[in-house]
């Protein structure tokens, strides 16, 4: 069956009865939406918190295995990768170039959100 027009299908949808909503219905889609609480960690830090765990039960069991001499020398290992490339002038460079560029992005440009804040809170007030 082929429908040319809608209109029929409309009032028909219409003209069915409507069940009230439950009483606490908005109440509970806006807990659920907008006033949802925001979770404690944010996923970065839940990942970094894992690595950090996983690298520490790792350390120990390198203890545990091998005794001191195996835990010395995987810090200094660990210590020697992180500390080759930061001793490159180069590198330290494009670093604080990077660095410079946040923060002059972040504090100089009109669009932090303690600004974007501060519009909204005098509009409420109007």
């Amino acid at each position: 069956m082929m429908y040319r027009d809608d209109d029929a299908l409309d009032r028909a949808l219409f003209a069915l009865p409507l069940e009230e909503p439950p009483a606490e219905l908005r109440a509970s889609i806006l807990t659920a939406t907008v006033y949802r609480p925001v979770p404690v960690f944010a996923f970065w830090e839940i990942t970094a918190l894992g690595v950090m765990a996983a690298v520490l039960v790792w350390l120990v069991a390198l203890i545990a295995m091998g005794g001191g001499s195996l835990f010395v020398n995987t810090i200094s290992a660990i210590v020697s990768a992180i500390a080759r490339p930061l001793s490159n002038v180069t590198t330290l460079a494009w670093v604080a170039a990077g660095a410079a560029t946040a923060f002059w992005l972040t504090f100089f440009t009109g669009s932090q959100p303690f600004s974007l804040a501060r519009q909204r809170v005098e509009q409420r007030a109007r």
